[in-house]
């Protein structure tokens, strides 16, 4: 289900589902995205104190997003930040009056559950930067891009440089994915990820080598990974290695999990934590080549 675009004027509801969030640099996307002519209401427990990591008490966060899903006066939902702490309370929200009438949803990391719960309900939603980050000068063109599909509902073409990793060909498919970690989180679970016939997109931050080998290694064994119809790499930011050497990248490794598979493969697109991390459509349909030259991703 593709939702409407937003328009001046209207209401953008602003929770923090995952970790604390630091008030200065929310305050600070908040006025940028008031500069876009829309309001803002921030969740009640957006700025609790009494929680050393998450942003507040599971029942609070719930409320929040919750009340956020429901209200008839906020037409979207973005997520302050992420982290840890969206899986605790995503089986537990009520989407039943969100359903009748659903609102855009914005956050990437941590919010790639709610991405999954919402790709189950067939509704679509945003992969891209979150308030926290809006005001970083690193990010103008990642939120100049997110300002465009939000108000155009027209998602610029992603463009990755070429990589000798690459895997070239072409795929069309409904495209989901974000977090390795979340996404290998939710096996087995209400919210598992459907990859058949889909284009995967995978990123990552602070990983260890042998936890990414390890991850991967999870979705083949789930049979995650035979019938993508193509798979686009984004960042691995801040990947680590052992004591005792994994010896391989983290390209290698992927490559090394899906040498039996033939659908396209596109490394280095820039989506995930680092800049620039530019937005999509989570659950659209959407159309990856990949060339000697470059990857492009497009969208219908």
């Amino acid at each position: 289900m593709r939702i409407s675009t937003i328009i001046k004027g209207q209401t953008i509801g602003i929770v923090a589902p995952a970790r604390k969030v630091d008030h200065q640099k929310l305050f600070e996307g908040i006025r940028i995205i008031e500069s876009w002519g829309l309001e803002v209401e921030i969740g009640k427990y957006c700025f609790e104190k009494d929680n050393a990591y998450l942003a507040a008490k599971d029942a609070e966060r719930l409320r929040d997003l919750q009340y956020m899903l429901d209200s008839e006066s906020v037409n979207a939902i973005f997520c302050a930040r992420g982290g840890y702490g969206t899986t605790r309370i995503v089986d537990q929200l009520d989407f039943r009056s969100f359903i009748k009438q659903p609102k855009l949803i914005l956050g990437f990391s941590d919010i790639t559950a709610l991405h999954l719960k919402l790709h189950r309900l067939g509704v679509q939603s945003i992969h891209g930067c979150m308030p926290v980050q809006f005001s970083n000068p690193d990010y103008f063109n990642s939120i100049e891009s997110l300002k465009h599909l939000l108000f155009s509902d027209q998602a610029d073409e992603i463009l990755a440089d070429a990589n000798q990793h690459n895997r070239e060909g072409e795929a069309t498919g409904i495209i989901i994915g974000g977090n390795l970690s979340l996404l290998v989180d939710s096996l087995g679970t209400p919210t598992e990820l459907d990859t058949a016939g889909k284009i995967l997109v995978v990123e990552e931050v602070d990983e260890q080598l042998y936890k990414i080998d390890r991850m991967f290694t999870q979705l083949k064994r789930a049979g995650k990974l035979s019938q993508l119809a193509g798979l686009i790499v984004g960042h691995m930011t801040g990947l680590k290695d052992t004591e005792l050497p994994f010896h391989q990248t983290a390209e290698e490794l992927i490559l090394d999990k899906v040498s039996e598979f033939k659908f396209p493969l596109g490394f280095g697109f820039p989506i995930g934590h680092e800049p620039p991390n530019l937005p999509w459509r989570h659950s659209s349909l959407s159309r990856l080549v990949v060339t000697s030259n470059h990857s492009r991703l497009t969208f219908e």
